[in-house]
């Protein structure tokens, strides 16, 4: 499962989280969760609730 999987799959499963947050529960490098945020987010695969928090559409 790539990564982007595993943050959306986690995103469902939670409320909104802040990117720190999600790399803290993948075990990954925020700055590696930082890029794949911002090309989930331009894919409008996820959304951002309010500033720095990342969730998907429910």
């Amino acid at each position: 499962m790539e990564l982007s999987e595993k943050i959306i799959e986690l995103l469902k499963s939670s409320e909104a989280l802040k990117g720190g947050e999600i790399a803290e529960k993948l075990g990954v490098e925020k700055s590696e969760v930082d890029k794949i945020l911002k090309k989930l987010k331009a894919e409008e695969k996820i959304i951002s609730p309010k500033r720095c928090y990342y969730s998907v559409e429910k």
